[in-house]
Protein backbone atom coordinates (compact mmCIF):
# COMPACT_ATOMS: atom_id res chain seq x y z
CA UNK A 1 0.00 0.00 0.00
CA UNK A 2 1.59 3.42 -1.06
CA UNK A 3 2.29 5.91 2.07
CA UNK A 4 1.94 9.36 1.79
CA UNK A 5 3.19 12.54 3.79
CA UNK A 6 1.82 15.70 4.81
CA UNK A 7 2.95 18.51 7.04
CA UNK A 8 0.48 18.70 10.23
CA UNK A 9 2.11 20.81 12.60
CA UNK A 10 4.24 24.04 12.22
CA UNK A 11 6.43 25.90 14.78
CA UNK A 12 9.58 27.99 15.28
CA UNK A 13 11.77 29.57 18.06
CA UNK A 14 14.39 32.61 18.00
CA UNK A 15 16.49 34.18 20.61
CA UNK A 16 15.00 37.02 22.29
CA UNK A 17 17.79 38.95 22.00
CA UNK A 18 17.00 41.44 19.10
CA UNK A 19 20.23 43.79 17.40
CA UNK A 20 18.66 46.75 15.41
CA UNK A 21 20.60 47.46 12.13
CA UNK A 22 22.08 51.11 14.33
CA UNK A 23 23.00 48.95 16.55
CA UNK A 24 25.86 47.51 14.21
CA UNK A 25 27.29 51.04 13.70
CA UNK A 26 29.43 50.72 16.64
CA UNK A 27 31.02 47.59 14.63
CA UNK A 28 31.31 48.68 11.53
CA UNK A 29 31.17 50.99 8.74
CA UNK A 30 26.97 50.71 8.19
CA UNK A 31 23.87 52.21 8.67
CA UNK A 32 20.25 51.35 8.92
CA UNK A 33 19.34 53.10 5.58
CA UNK A 34 22.59 51.04 4.08
CA UNK A 35 21.50 47.76 5.24
CA UNK A 36 18.06 48.25 4.78
CA UNK A 37 18.21 49.40 1.21
CA UNK A 38 20.43 46.90 -0.24
CA UNK A 39 18.56 43.97 1.85
CA UNK A 40 15.05 44.49 2.95
CA UNK A 41 16.91 43.55 6.91
CA UNK A 42 16.21 46.01 9.68
CA UNK A 43 16.90 43.41 12.76
CA UNK A 44 18.40 39.94 13.96
CA UNK A 45 18.07 38.08 16.10
CA UNK A 46 21.23 36.68 17.91
CA UNK A 47 21.76 33.84 21.14
CA UNK A 48 23.24 35.16 24.17
CA UNK A 49 23.55 31.59 25.45
CA UNK A 50 21.45 29.49 23.20
CA UNK A 51 23.23 27.16 21.11
CA UNK A 52 21.75 25.66 17.90
CA UNK A 53 20.33 22.38 19.75
CA UNK A 54 18.26 24.63 22.21
CA UNK A 55 17.26 26.67 19.67
CA UNK A 56 15.59 23.66 17.86
CA UNK A 57 14.93 21.81 21.00
CA UNK A 58 12.31 24.66 21.33
CA UNK A 59 10.39 23.81 17.99
CA UNK A 60 10.67 20.14 18.70
CA UNK A 61 9.06 20.90 22.17
CA UNK A 62 6.28 23.05 20.65
CA UNK A 63 5.83 20.52 18.01
CA UNK A 64 4.83 17.90 20.40
CA UNK A 65 2.60 20.44 22.47
CA UNK A 66 0.64 21.33 19.53
CA UNK A 67 -0.21 17.79 18.11
CA UNK A 68 -0.23 16.32 21.60
CA UNK A 69 2.40 12.73 20.44
CA UNK A 70 4.34 11.19 22.95
CA UNK A 71 7.90 11.91 22.51
CA UNK A 72 8.00 7.81 21.87
CA UNK A 73 5.93 7.67 18.85
CA UNK A 74 8.61 10.20 16.85
CA UNK A 75 10.34 7.72 14.33
CA UNK A 76 12.78 9.96 13.09
CA UNK A 77 14.38 13.56 13.30
CA UNK A 78 16.21 15.47 10.67
CA UNK A 79 18.17 18.51 11.12
CA UNK A 80 19.25 20.79 9.06
CA UNK A 81 21.93 23.01 9.73
CA UNK A 82 25.33 24.26 9.41
CA UNK A 83 26.13 25.91 13.18
CA UNK A 84 26.25 22.77 14.86
CA UNK A 85 27.04 21.89 18.55
CA UNK A 86 29.82 19.63 17.57
CA UNK A 87 30.64 17.42 14.88
CA UNK A 88 29.43 14.90 17.27
CA UNK A 89 26.99 14.18 18.94
CA UNK A 90 24.76 15.71 15.91
CA UNK A 91 22.70 18.51 17.13
CA UNK A 92 19.84 15.98 15.93
CA UNK A 93 21.03 13.53 18.39
CA UNK A 94 21.24 16.47 21.43
CA UNK A 95 17.63 17.53 20.15
CA UNK A 96 16.51 13.59 20.54
CA UNK A 97 18.03 13.99 23.88
CA UNK A 98 16.43 16.79 25.31
CA UNK A 99 12.46 15.75 24.20
CA UNK A 100 12.95 12.11 25.41
CA UNK A 101 12.48 10.75 21.53
CA UNK A 102 13.67 7.28 22.36
CA UNK A 103 12.54 5.41 19.60
CA UNK A 104 13.48 8.05 16.57
CA UNK A 105 17.10 7.68 15.19
CA UNK A 106 18.41 11.35 14.61
CA UNK A 107 20.92 12.89 12.31
CA UNK A 108 21.81 16.34 11.30
CA UNK A 109 22.13 17.29 7.39
CA UNK A 110 24.05 19.91 5.75
CA UNK A 111 23.36 21.92 3.00
CA UNK A 112 23.24 25.57 3.98
CA UNK A 113 20.41 27.73 2.93
CA UNK A 114 18.96 24.49 1.21
CA UNK A 115 19.07 21.97 4.24
CA UNK A 116 15.43 22.43 5.50
CA UNK A 117 13.97 21.83 1.86
CA UNK A 118 16.78 18.99 1.54
CA UNK A 119 15.76 17.65 4.75
CA UNK A 120 11.83 17.96 4.32
CA UNK A 121 12.31 15.92 0.91
CA UNK A 122 14.34 12.92 2.27
CA UNK A 123 11.82 13.05 5.68
CA UNK A 124 9.11 12.81 3.03
CA UNK A 125 10.68 9.93 1.14
CA UNK A 126 11.23 8.10 4.85
CA UNK A 127 7.06 8.05 5.57
CA UNK A 128 6.26 7.00 1.76
CA UNK A 129 8.54 4.08 2.06
CA UNK A 130 6.03 2.52 4.46
CA UNK A 131 8.29 1.91 7.64
CA UNK A 132 7.91 5.01 9.14
CA UNK A 133 4.60 6.92 10.15
CA UNK A 134 6.24 10.22 12.06
CA UNK A 135 8.74 12.23 11.96
CA UNK A 136 10.14 15.91 12.62
CA UNK A 137 12.21 18.15 10.24
CA UNK A 138 13.99 21.29 11.73
CA UNK A 139 16.45 23.86 10.39
CA UNK A 140 18.14 25.51 12.84
CA UNK A 141 21.24 27.73 12.79
CA UNK A 142 23.54 29.84 15.17
CA UNK A 143 25.09 32.01 12.79
CA UNK A 144 25.96 34.53 15.10
CA UNK A 145 29.24 32.17 16.14
CA UNK A 146 30.41 31.72 12.38
CA UNK A 147 30.59 35.99 11.63
CA UNK A 148 33.93 37.92 11.48
CA UNK A 149 31.36 40.83 13.16
CA UNK A 150 33.96 44.07 11.51
CA UNK A 151 33.13 42.71 8.12
CA UNK A 152 30.16 44.48 6.89
CA UNK A 153 29.84 42.51 3.74
CA UNK A 154 28.35 39.41 5.87
CA UNK A 155 27.91 40.60 9.20
CA UNK A 156 24.39 42.38 8.42
CA UNK A 157 22.85 40.14 6.82
CA UNK A 158 22.57 37.18 9.14
CA UNK A 159 21.15 36.35 11.98
CA UNK A 160 20.09 32.80 14.59
CA UNK A 161 16.24 30.81 14.98
CA UNK A 162 14.92 27.37 14.37
CA UNK A 163 11.67 26.37 12.58
CA UNK A 164 10.43 23.29 11.80
CA UNK A 165 8.01 20.28 10.74
CA UNK A 166 6.29 17.92 12.10
CA UNK A 167 5.25 15.10 9.14
CA UNK A 168 2.41 12.12 9.36
CA UNK A 169 1.22 10.06 7.48
CA UNK A 170 -1.62 11.32 4.32
CA UNK A 171 -4.23 9.26 2.89
CA UNK A 172 -3.63 11.67 -0.57
CA UNK A 173 -0.55 12.83 -1.95
CA UNK A 174 0.42 16.40 -0.58
CA UNK A 175 4.09 16.46 -1.88
CA UNK A 176 3.72 16.70 -6.02
CA UNK A 177 7.31 17.11 -7.31
CA UNK A 178 10.40 18.73 -6.90
CA UNK A 179 13.68 19.30 -8.44
CA UNK A 180 17.29 19.48 -6.14
CA UNK A 181 20.37 20.69 -7.93
CA UNK A 182 24.39 21.20 -6.19
CA UNK A 183 27.16 22.95 -8.07
CA UNK A 184 30.44 21.92 -5.96
CA UNK A 185 32.58 23.84 -8.69
CA UNK A 186 31.30 26.99 -7.41
CA UNK A 187 31.00 26.06 -3.67
CA UNK A 188 33.61 28.85 -2.73
CA UNK A 189 31.61 31.21 -3.35
CA UNK A 190 29.86 30.51 0.16
CA UNK A 191 31.96 29.09 2.18
CA UNK A 192 31.97 29.09 5.91
CA UNK A 193 33.87 27.17 8.73
CA UNK A 194 36.69 25.50 6.64
CA UNK A 195 38.88 23.42 8.97
CA UNK A 196 42.69 23.96 8.29
CA UNK A 197 45.01 20.56 8.09
CA UNK A 198 46.64 20.65 11.73
CA UNK A 199 48.15 16.86 12.51
CA UNK A 200 52.05 16.16 13.43
CA UNK A 201 51.79 14.51 9.97
CA UNK A 202 50.20 17.00 7.39
CA UNK A 203 51.60 20.49 6.43
CA UNK A 204 50.44 22.97 8.47
CA UNK A 205 46.96 24.89 7.03
CA UNK A 206 45.62 28.20 8.04
CA UNK A 207 41.79 27.53 9.07
CA UNK A 208 39.20 29.70 7.47
CA UNK A 209 36.61 29.81 10.31
CA UNK A 210 34.19 32.89 9.43
CA UNK A 211 31.64 33.06 6.87
CA UNK A 212 32.94 34.34 3.38
CA UNK A 213 30.45 35.20 0.43
CA UNK A 214 30.91 36.60 -2.79
CA UNK A 215 27.36 38.84 -2.87
CA UNK A 216 27.50 39.23 -6.46
CA UNK A 217 27.86 36.09 -7.66
CA UNK A 218 25.50 34.40 -4.98
CA UNK A 219 22.74 37.24 -6.36
CA UNK A 220 23.10 36.37 -10.15
CA UNK A 221 22.97 32.53 -8.80
CA UNK A 222 19.85 33.07 -7.03
CA UNK A 223 17.77 35.36 -9.71
CA UNK A 224 19.58 32.59 -13.08
CA UNK A 225 19.55 29.32 -11.54
CA UNK A 226 16.76 29.15 -8.76
CA UNK A 227 14.39 31.16 -10.55
CA UNK A 228 14.48 28.59 -13.76
CA UNK A 229 14.73 25.46 -11.33
CA UNK A 230 10.85 26.91 -10.02
CA UNK A 231 9.97 27.73 -13.87
CA UNK A 232 11.08 23.98 -14.91
CA UNK A 233 9.25 22.21 -11.31
CA UNK A 234 5.87 24.48 -12.93
CA UNK A 235 6.38 23.05 -16.36
CA UNK A 236 6.45 19.67 -15.44
CA UNK A 237 3.57 19.59 -13.62
CA UNK A 238 1.61 21.39 -16.36
CA UNK A 239 0.87 24.08 -13.71
CA UNK A 240 1.03 28.43 -14.53
CA UNK A 241 1.41 30.85 -11.96
CA UNK A 242 -2.01 31.22 -11.32
CA UNK A 243 -2.44 28.28 -10.10
CA UNK A 244 0.45 28.81 -7.09
CA UNK A 245 -1.26 30.52 -3.67
CA UNK A 246 2.34 30.99 -2.32
CA UNK A 247 6.39 30.88 -3.23
CA UNK A 248 8.12 30.54 0.09
CA UNK A 249 11.64 31.04 -0.54
CA UNK A 250 14.49 31.23 1.55
CA UNK A 251 14.78 34.55 2.75
CA UNK A 252 18.13 35.77 1.62
CA UNK A 253 17.48 38.88 0.59
CA UNK A 254 14.24 41.55 -0.28
CA UNK A 255 15.49 42.40 -3.72
CA UNK A 256 16.18 38.74 -4.84
CA UNK A 257 12.52 38.20 -3.90
CA UNK A 258 11.21 41.30 -5.77
CA UNK A 259 13.43 40.36 -9.17
CA UNK A 260 12.53 36.29 -8.45
CA UNK A 261 8.73 37.01 -8.25
CA UNK A 262 9.20 39.55 -11.57
CA UNK A 263 10.99 36.81 -13.77
CA UNK A 264 8.48 34.28 -12.53
CA UNK A 265 5.34 36.44 -14.01
CA UNK A 266 4.37 36.68 -10.50
CA UNK A 267 3.06 39.16 -8.13
CA UNK A 268 5.10 39.92 -5.21
CA UNK A 269 1.89 39.46 -2.30
CA UNK A 270 2.08 35.47 -3.42
CA UNK A 271 5.92 36.14 -1.64
CA UNK A 272 5.34 35.77 1.59
CA UNK A 273 9.20 37.79 3.41
CA UNK A 274 10.31 38.06 7.28
CA UNK A 275 13.71 39.04 7.00
CA UNK A 276 13.21 42.34 7.89
CA UNK A 277 12.89 40.93 11.21
CA UNK A 278 15.29 37.78 10.92
CA UNK A 279 17.93 38.62 8.71
CA UNK A 280 19.13 35.42 6.63
CA UNK A 281 18.70 32.41 9.11
CA UNK A 282 20.41 29.51 6.51
CA UNK A 283 18.61 26.37 6.90
CA UNK A 284 16.33 27.98 9.58
CA UNK A 285 14.54 30.78 7.41
CA UNK A 286 11.99 28.60 5.44
CA UNK A 287 10.57 26.88 8.14
CA UNK A 288 10.55 30.09 10.79
CA UNK A 289 8.54 31.56 7.56
CA UNK A 290 6.20 28.77 7.35
CA UNK A 291 5.35 28.73 11.17
CA UNK A 292 4.78 32.11 10.87
CA UNK A 293 2.06 32.25 7.92
CA UNK A 294 0.18 29.66 10.03
CA UNK A 295 0.14 31.58 13.01
CA UNK A 296 -1.15 34.60 10.44
CA UNK A 297 -3.41 32.65 8.68
CA UNK A 298 -2.34 32.56 5.24
CA UNK A 299 -1.53 29.02 5.12
CA UNK A 300 -4.16 27.20 6.70
CA UNK A 301 -2.16 23.13 6.61
CA UNK A 302 -5.34 21.85 5.11
CA UNK A 303 -4.48 20.43 1.79
CA UNK A 304 -6.38 23.13 -0.12
CA UNK A 305 -3.47 25.71 -1.17
CA UNK A 306 -0.48 24.88 -3.80
CA UNK A 307 3.16 26.12 -2.88
CA UNK A 308 6.40 26.26 -4.34
CA UNK A 309 9.33 26.27 -1.27
CA UNK A 310 12.78 26.79 -2.50
CA UNK A 311 16.12 26.93 -0.79
CA UNK A 312 19.03 28.41 -2.41
CA UNK A 313 22.59 28.89 -0.81
CA UNK A 314 26.53 27.17 -0.20
CA UNK A 315 27.66 24.50 -1.82
CA UNK A 316 26.48 25.74 -4.23
CA UNK A 317 22.77 23.85 -3.82
CA UNK A 318 19.39 24.91 -4.50
CA UNK A 319 16.09 23.26 -4.67
CA UNK A 320 12.45 23.21 -5.48
CA UNK A 321 9.49 21.42 -3.82
CA UNK A 322 5.98 20.98 -5.33
CA UNK A 323 3.15 20.98 -2.30
CA UNK A 324 -0.23 21.21 -1.43
CA UNK A 325 -0.47 22.51 2.36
Amino acid sequence: MTSFAKISHVAHYVPKQVIENNQLVQLMDTSDEWIASRTGIRRRHITRNEDTSDLATQVAKQLLQKSGYAPETIDFIILATITPDSAMPSTAARVQANICASQAFAYDLVAACSGFVFALSTAEKLIASGRYKRGMVIGAETLSKTLDWSDRSTAVLFGDGAGGVLLDVAEQLHFLGEIHRTDGSRGMDLQSGVLGLSSPFSETSVPHPYLKMEGRSIFEFALRDVTKTIQDLLISHDLSDDEIDYYLLHQANRRILEKMAKKLGSHLAKFPANMAEYGNTSAASIPILLSECVEQGSILLDGSQTLVMSGFGGGLTWGAILLKL
